[in-house]
């Protein structure tokens, strides 16, 4: 595997703290993209727009036979035919806080309200002019999977919207 600096660490390292809403470059992951009907890896297939986790695992629907499995950098998966490993296309996100869901939404036009967009729910979408995933992990908290090159754009939009919480 090659070595590869992580997209968002100089940004991350010089990034404000700020009490309503953090941004947290997540370190590396393992991502397959599998496509079929079957569960893959032992993990029961998540409903429509909405993900499944196991564990350490977390398999997202990306499509009607289509899905996003993660899992920790190194974790000993066998693909299959129906996997393609892309683990050093995307950088992951965090957004969390009570304001999180209102710093997406400055460049993402879903309605993130929990009754339109509830906890469990992951879908791709537009993020200014990059393509993301967005997952809905917990009521305050979001992950979005970027490709590595619009990483610095994604998170200095975030840094954008957030600075009003600053000082």
């Amino acid at each position: 595997m090659v070595d590869r600096s992580h997209p968002l660490a100089a940004l991350a390292a010089a990034s404000p703290a700020c009490a309503v809403v953090r941004l947290v470059a997540l370190s590396p992951t393992t991502r397959l993209v599998v496509r079929g009907d079957a569960p893959p890896f032992g993990l029961a297939l998540p409903d429509t727009c909405r993900a499944r986790v196991s564990g350490e695992r977390a398999l997202l629907w990306l499509g009607p036979d289509e899905f996003l499995l993660l899992a920790p950098e190194g974790c000993e998966l066998q693909p299959s035919m129906a996997t393609v490993d892309v683990s050093h296309r995307d950088a992951a996100v965090l957004v969390c806080g009570p304001r999180a869901a209102w710093v997406i939404n400055a460049f993402c036009p879903l309605d993130l309200h929990p009754s339109a967009f509830p906890v469990g729910m992951c879908t791709r979408t537009i993020f200014a002019k990059a393509e993301i995933i967005l997952w809905r992990r917990e009521t305050e908290t979001f992950r979005i999977e970027v490709a590595r090159s619009f990483a610095p754009y994604v998170w200095q939009c975030l840094e954008e919207a957030r600075r009003e919480f600053l000082g």
